[in-house]
């Protein structure tokens, strides 16, 4: 291999960072290997403190709601800060199905990591229920799932970032 044939590797490296395959882990695993952890599935009737507490307790941004064993909604931290902080509702009183996210959009388990993370970034989602043919959930997909899933494939590259971003590297040589 000629130095022609290394520099056109290394702009090819730069240009295209990652992995090969990537790009068909994206299009071809399911977003149901990308959920990190089990679901917190609280009935439509549980009262919003025991909620607040369940989600707290467990370190989860999401619960998924419902009702028959079947998905009715889903109560995200960011329903707390918009629904719940500051409101004028008698928190103690208060059931989750009063104030979670109604019919929210869902994939099946076996959408693509490509599909989900495209849907979640236009959408401006950062949890989607997973469910299966009967709307029953099966997990929650966060955005954090999946840059944790996706960091995977960059091992080396983020193993090897700089203590500290804001000082970078010296030049892109090395020594």
């Amino acid at each position: 291999m000629g130095i022609a044939d290394d520099d056109t590797s290394r702009m090819l490296d730069e240009e295209c960072p990652g992995p090969p395959d990537l790009e068909s882990v994206l299009a071809n695993e399911s977003v149901g290997s990308a959920a990190s952890h089990p679901a917190l599935v609280i009935d439509a009737a549980t009262p919003l403190p025991a909620v607040l507490r369940q989600m707290r307790e467990e370190s989860l941004g999401a619960a998924l709601v419902v009702r028959g064993g079947k998905l009715a909604g889903i109560f995200t931290e960011r329903d707390v800060l918009m629904k719940v902080a500051g409101q004028p509702i008698e928190v103690e009183h208060t059931t989750v199905s009063e104030l979670m996210t109604v019919d929210p959009v869902t994939l099946p388990v076996e959408a693509s990591v490509a599909f989900a993370l495209n849907k979640m970034l236009i959408e401006g989602f950062r949890h989607i229920p997973l469910v299966d043919d009967e709307n029953r959930p099966i997990a929650v997909v966060s955005m954090r799932d999946l840059i944790d899933y996706l960091s995977n494939f960059f091992r080396r590259d983020i193993l090897n970032l700089p203590p500290d971003p804001r000082v970078g590297f010296r030049n892109r040589d090395g020594a």
